[in-house]
């Protein structure tokens, strides 16, 4: 039996429908079939007035999946599982780990999960854990760890496990999401630290196929060498993909690289703009 599948940008960097609100944050409501799912929550409480605005009720969530510990994708979790305390949460055991970025003259800030929602996490006995592959609701699954195989990709960014930030953060929490559709597999992405294409490769090898139909989400390209945007468009010419929604970290240059690069196939994605495939 097919199922249909919507995908709704809930929480991102730029606003498509009027009476929403954009923050630099990545959240997607799913429905799947009868199933409702959130992957990321934001850097706030925004998910749940856009998802009024949009007639979407977080009430009835199946699960939440956390893509990486980052605070612009895990900072409305409270808000996320107050609505819906009965849901699972998955994430991997390294998202909640003290993490920092610094800045260019070496100062430190930290970018990790609030401790209100960590705080939820030690309370609750419904937290999935994804270190390896796992099945979120029927059909749609979780990467977990996702392997390191291309030689021009990194996590992206100056990240660190300590104030000092003198250990670095190899972000081995970042996880996709991923699906079947009638068209080929679906990909949703959060920041791809571990680069898409490393992301697109353990998917194939997951799957056993190699026909990506969309990926949609952040590819964190922002502070991408010219060499890496590069072998990353070749990579995803590669794959002939039929939809590409760079949103949230993928930065404006590779987001223009990527729309001349992918006429008609390249989407903005926006606060309410939504997709939808059959299963």
């Amino acid at each position: 039996m097919s199922e249909s599948i919507a995908i709704t940008t809930l929480v991102e960097n730029t606003v498509h429908q009027r009476a929403l609100k954009a923050e630099h944050g990545l959240a997607f409501h799913i429905q799947f079939g009868r199933h409702q799912v959130l992957f990321d929550t934001g850097q706030s409480d925004l998910l749940r007035a856009n998802a009024a605005g949009l007639g979407l009720n977080l009430r009835h969530l199946d699960a939440i999946v956390l893509s990486h510990g980052h605070y612009d994708h895990c900072g409305g979790l409270k808000t996320a599982w107050s609505l819906s305390p009965a849901c699972k949460l998955h994430l991997h055991p390294a998202a909640g780990a003290a993490k920092f970025t610094a800045s260019a003259e070496g100062v430190a800030r930290f970018i990790g999960m609030p401790e209100d929602a960590q705080a939820m996490i030690r309370a609750s006995a419904a937290t999935v854990w994804t270190r390896a592959p796992t099945e979120v609701v029927p059909g749609l699954f979780a990467t977990g760890e996702i392997p390191r195989q291309t030689d021009f990709e990194d996590t992206g960014g100056r990240f660190f496990l300590d104030a000092a930030c003198q250990k670095s953060d190899p972000l081995a929490d970042d996880q996709a999401l991923f699906f079947e559709s009638r068209e080929g597999w679906v990909v949703l992405l959060g920041c791809a630290h571990a680069g898409v294409i490393n992301t697109l490769l353990h998917i194939e090898k997951l799957t056993g196929q190699k026909r990506i139909h969309a990926v949609l989400g952040g590819l964190h390209l922002l502070n991408a060498t010219p060499a890496r945007l590069a072998a990353t468009v070749d990579a995803l010419r590669q794959r002939n993909l039929a939809l590409l929604v760079p949103a949230h970290c993928t930065g404006w240059t590779a987001q223009a690289r990527l729309a001349e690069s992918f006429p008609g196939r390249c989407v903005a994605p926006g606060v309410g703009r939504r997709f939808a495939f059959e299963g």
